[in-house]
């Protein structure tokens, strides 16, 4: 089977979301599976504001829709809430493709604005796990 993982956490992050998937995508490959990892380091990023180590993929919406495109997963599993997790369920959505997500962390909670800046705030919930849902 042909898998794509979207993850906005990926190595060289150190954390238990990070950890779990490479676990994850090593336990597939030796299972014979084929699993395409779309990650934060194929793109232009930025830190996210509030949450030090973590780097945001800058508008990938064209860029992820074009990698899963080439791919033509079998499954789709999008495994965080970010930019790339957001496109991909957007691209998943238009082509009418089934996906999974998971939860692993209140990452939104832990995306905050930079004392003095200018943001509209925390990420709103209707963008995330706690929010409406469509598979």
């Amino acid at each position: 089977m042909k898998i794509a993982l979207v993850t906005d956490a990926w190595q060289p992050q150190v954390n238990g979301v990070v950890t779990t998937l490479v676990e994850l995508v090593q336990s597939l490959r030796a299972s014979g599976d084929e699993v395409i990892v779309i990650e934060p380091g194929q793109f232009k990023t930025r830190p996210c504001p509030g949450y030090p180590g973590i780097d945001l993929a800058v508008r990938p919406g064209s860029q992820v829709r074009g990698l899963l495109d080439r791919a033509q997963p079998d499954a789709v599993h999008i495994a965080t809430e970010g930019p790339l997790g957001w496109a991909a369920r957007r691209h998943c959505l238009r082509r009418g493709w089934a996906f999974t997500t998971a939860f692993h962390t209140k990452f939104p909670r832990s995306c905050t604005p930079p004392s003095g800046c200018r943001c509209r705030g925390a990420m709103p919930s209707s963008a995330t796990s706690t929010g409406p849902r469509r598979a």
